[in-house]
């Protein structure tokens, strides 16, 4: 009888410990600021004219809030806008027909795939299991830049030849 209790309380312990969905990134206890929620301003610039500041609006944007979004869009050469300019782009990349349930699709797929790769022993002790799952699909940088280099495509952003 008594090992039939620790049996069954051995898998009621276990059974709580699961979850719905494979967490392969261990749970931070921290709950802590949000470093990357915070964004510097802007720096102050005096306009040409005073005539064109816009008016204040309690709760909405001003001049020196950042845009990260927009600026790296301009930085690329584009609009941060979608008009007809950009449907001409949006056409060409769809001209072989798209699929709208690519989202819910590539989701089952990394779930299917995380629950292969859980590792459920190594998270009793508190391992970090991404690293070691997704290995295969990581792009070695490095060996990718010699390929590059030797098909003689160039690479200005990489660092120079040693």
């Amino acid at each position: 009888m008594r090992a039939v209790f620790m049996v069954l309380a051995a898998a009621v312990t276990l059974s709580a410990c699961s979850s719905s969905e494979p967490r392969l990134m261990p749970k931070s206890g921290l709950l802590g600021p949000d470093e990357f929620a915070l964004l510097p301003g802007k720096p102050l610039q005096t306009p040409t004219s005073l005539t064109e500041l816009p008016l204040p609006t309690p709760g909405g944007s001003n001049l020196t809030d950042q845009s990260p979004k927009s600026d790296a869009i301009a930085a690329l050469g584009g609009r941060d806008s979608t008009g007809a300019a950009d449907g001409a782009l949006v056409n060409y990349v769809s001209r072989y027909g798209t699929d709208t349930g690519i989202r819910s699709d590539l989701a089952a797929a990394d779930l299917s795939f995380r629950s292969r790769k859980d590792g459920w022993f190594q998270g009793l002790f508190g391992g970090n299991r991404y690293f070691k799952a997704y290995r295969r699909q990581a792009l070695d940088e490095y060996a990718e830049l010699a390929r590059l280099r030797a098909l003689g495509i160039e690479t200005p952003s990489a660092p120079p030849v040693e």
